[in-house]
């Protein structure tokens, strides 16, 4: 219940973002900060995929 409230909080319009942006400068860094976060948690996960895909102690 807490986690939903504060989803819905945390929930940010990037359109209306971009329509209020002084300069182009700051759209750039709105998109980046968008992205990033989740470019990431992929690069992460598939470093954690590719980590467990190659452990040698496993006997198949």
């Amino acid at each position: 219940m807490m986690l939903h409230i504060l989803l819905i909080l945390q929930q940010i319009d990037i359109e209306d973002k971009l329509d209020q942006a002084p300069d182009g400068n700051y759209q750039i860094g709105v998109i980046i900060g968008t992205f990033l976060p989740f470019l990431v948690l992929a690069g992460l996960a598939y470093w954690a995929f590719f980590k467990a895909k190659n452990r040698q102690d496993l006997d198949d």
